[in-house]
């Protein structure tokens, strides 16, 4: 029977085997078949290319040269593409041509016109009216090839080059001035090979899209000139106050030598650079062929003279951080806002802004040279976070980098009132004890300045004497026992307070190893005067567009004041704060009947020195020091940074209401000498600087609040009377519409007031 009906389990078994050993000789027999031809195909490619067999010295000569360039040449193919996508996407706008930067004027806090910022563009002139001599002179100085090369003037380039090798340093650009003008329109001047790579393609688009004498006309409209003029007819205005059309040969020959590093070869910086460059240019002139030496030898004989525009009085540091906070504020602007130039009233006092740079030159000129320090920064602000007064530096013309915005310098013991206000948040008093004496923190032991320890004294008298061992144990008790979880709460303070910059968690943080700007320091410690309310700096108090509407004001719009410490902690800080400068290392800075407080900071090395203080009108910072972090000659903040503190805020509060500092009382009046003894002291050359009697903080805010209830009304008259606007008759006595409406507009002013 099992015969006849064999299992059904064990019959699949075979043929699953046989399946198997089927496929496997199926798959052995194709990969044999593909060797084979595989091998016949590569047999008859090899007989067909051996026809174009080339051997000797034929090969070496042409063929291998031939096959490693193309080779070469395709993988640069690549990365150039590669490169061609960024720099396309430069183009993405299709608005590029008529796109404009933003032009800013700036008015002082009082409404006068201190300066203005960014590109305000004048393209009115056409190309055929520009003189001869000018769009020559253009020519032969950046690109005499211009009409003949398809954007890059390959033979210039390579000449540029091996000049510049010859020569040992660049003596020759070798852009072309097409693109130059596509650095000018879309890219910045980084010297990057990317940067060359996107120029070089960015120039061929252009010319693919503009004929030549439109992107002449587009050069001459839109490069830089120096003195913030955008385009030879503005550079021709500013410098020598006429059209671009009337200027003569040796003017366009200093206009066109600008083109190269304007801010080199201005004349209203430096006149002997500006007709040296001139002359060279002259030089090119007849070089090219375009002039003869006959034609440019009355413009050699009689140079350019440029107009006087060395204004000293400029604040150009605040208004480049004026500037920088309208472009924030406008790319947060809605998109649908196209609005380009605008009118901004800044919180500048330009009048101590002549104080404060007045004061940064004198005394680094008398006690620089002693001290071995060559730069200075500083920033006065209201308690409200606006910016009176802000030196970036001793001379602008030499440096435009500010150092009050974004130099970051380690702030050293004027950093420990962050350390303190976070003590006394936890519970920690004034007359608290503390004990000075060695502490380490892994395998760092912090070391006081004295040299020594001074055992058991007050918190007080602890920051007064500013003690590194006790802010470090401090940090550790802020912590429980955590140094840490300590540090971590005082960086949470300083940074809620006002510092913007990163702070490295390091055990030496309590005494001031991190790294702040002078800006962010100084506005962080209003929050002591203010009872605890941090504030945020800002240097812009109303925005309009260019036909006068109000868009941003920063009463308004801007950002509120936040509490950060209880105001009890605030109180006890201005008091250990005013011990500072009235018992301990800051007495060069007190002021004769003014209440301050502050504190010094000076970094190893005496690399740094700061002074950062308040009353209760204003606050200020200080530092001193050296752009290369060199050592200054034993430099504390309690020394020159305090006095040059002292001769600004000294300034600041003459004519003003002393406000006292909160938690303390009023300082004591001091015999303040008649106007007519402080004119006959300046006569005599005394220091003493007398500043006019300015309206308070209420009587600026009442004339600001009367100008906007003008403004509002006379858009509603504008706008043209309502239905409900019209006059309405009453009975005898009874006031009509119109003076009701009259009647609440006073009442609103005088609540206002």
């Amino acid at each position: 029977m099992r015969e006849l009906y064999p299992d059904p389990e064990k019959d699949w078994k075979p043929k699953i085997q046989r399946f198997l050993l089927e496929s496997d000789s199926r798959f052995d027999d194709f990969l044999f078949q593909a060797g084979r031809w595989s091998r016949e195909l590569y047999e008859r490619f090899s007989m067909f290319m051996d026809r174009f067999h080339i051997g000797g010295w034929r090969r070496w000569v042409f063929i291998e040269p031939l096959s490693e360039g193309a080779t070469m040449g395709l993988a640069g193919l690549v990365v150039l593409l590669t490169l061609a996508q960024s720099a396309f996407r430069e183009t993405s706008d299709d608005d590029w041509l008529k796109k404009s930067e933003l032009a800013v004027t700036f008015l002082d806090r009082f409404g006068n016109e201190i300066g203005s910022r960014g590109i305000k563009h004048n393209d009115s002139i056409p190309l055929e009216e520009f003189p001869d001599a000018l769009i020559k002179a253009t020519l032969a100085t950046e690109d005499r090839r211009f009409y003949e090369h398809f954007g890059i003037d390959v033979p210039g380039t390579f000449r540029a080059l091996l000049t510049n090798v010859r020569a040992g340093g660049v003596q020759q650009g070798g852009s072309s001035l097409s693109q130059q003008l596509a650095k000018n329109l879309f890219l910045t001047n980084e010297r990057t090979i990317e940067r060359k790579i996107k120029e070089a393609f960015l120039a061929i688009w252009l010319e693919s899209r503009l004929t030549k004498n439109e992107i002449l006309k587009l050069y001459l409209d839109r490069a830089y000139l120096g003195g913030g003029a955008f385009g030879v007819d503005a550079a021709a205005q500013f410098y020598f106050n006429k059209s671009a059309r009337d200027v003569t040969l040796s003017e366009a020959a200093m206009l066109a030598g600008m083109f190269k590093a304007p801010t080199k070869y201005a004349p209203h910086i430096n006149l002997p650079a500006a007709r040296a460059r001139a002359n060279v240019v002259l030089d090119n002139l007849v070089e090219a062929g375009f002039m003869t030496e006959g034609q440019v030898f009355g413009a050699r004989r009689n140079p350019a003279t440029a107009l006087d525009r060395r204004d000293d009085r400029a604040p150009n540091y605040f208004l480049d951080y004026a500037f920088d906070e309208v472009k924030k504020l406008v790319s947060a602007f809605p998109k649908s806002m196209t609005e380009r130039v605008f009118l901004v009233r800044t919180s500048v006092d330009t009048g101590l802004q002549r104080v404060a740079d007045t004061a940064v030159e004198n005394l680094l000129r008398q006690y620089g040279r002693d001290y071995h320090a060559s730069q200075a920064a500083i920033v006065v602000a209201d308690l409200d976070g606006s910016v009176r007064a802000m030196v970036g530096g001793r001379d602008y013309t030499a440096s435009q980098f500010n150092r009050a915005t974004d130099a970051l310098r380690q702030p050293g013991s004027s950093f420990k009132p962050y350390v303190y206000a976070a003590a006394v948040e936890t519970g920690m008093k004034p007359t608290s004890i503390v004990v000075d004496g060695p502490v380490c923190i892994g395998n760092w032991c912090p070391h006081n300045y004295s040299g020594g320890y001074a055992g058991s004294m007050s918190l007080t008298q602890a920051l007064t004497r500013s003690i590194n061992t006790i802010a470090v144990k401090l940090s550790i008790s802020i912590g429980n026992g955590n140094p840490k979880i300590g540090r971590a709460k005082i960086v949470s303070l300083a940074r809620s307070m006002g510092l913007r910059t990163p702070l490295i968690d390091t055990p030496s943080l309590p005494i001031g190893a991190g790294e702040v700007t002078v800006l962010d320091h100084t506005v962080a410690y209003a929050a002591f005067p203010n009872a605890g309310m941090a504030v945020a700096p800002h240097a812009l108090l109303e925005v309009r567009t260019g036909n006068g509407d109000v868009i941003w004001r920063f009463d308004r719009d801007g950002p509120k004041p936040r509490r950060v410490m209880t105001s009890q902690t605030a109180l006890d800080m201005n008091m250990m704060m005013n011990k500072v400068t009235e018992e301990g290392t800051a007495r060069r800075a007190l002021i004769p009947g003014v209440r301050i407080a502050g504190k010094t900071g000076t970094t190893n090395a005496y690399r740094d020195a700061w002074f950062v203080g308040f009353s209760g009108n204003m606050v200020a910072g200080v530092w001193v020091g050296n752009d290369d972090y060199s050592s200054t000659n034993r430099m504390t903040g309690g020394s020159l940074p305090a006095m040059i503190w002292q001769a600004i805020m000294s300034y600041a509060h003459q004519g003003i209401e002393i406000k006292p500092l909160a938690g303390l009382p009023p300082a004591a009046a001091p015999p303040t000498p008649a106007r007519n003894q402080v004119a006959a002291n300046q006569a005599a050359g005394s220091a003493t600087v007398l500043r006019p009697t300015l309206l308070t903080r209420r009587g600026t805010e009442v004339l600001i609040r009367i100008e906007h209830l003008m403004e509002d009304a006379g858009k509603a008259l504008a706008a043209g009377p309502t239905v409900s606007e019209l006059p309405v008759m009453g009975p005898a006595g009874t006031p009509t519409r119109s003076d009701a409406v009259a009647s609440a507009a006073n009442g609103s002013a005088v609540r206002g007031n």
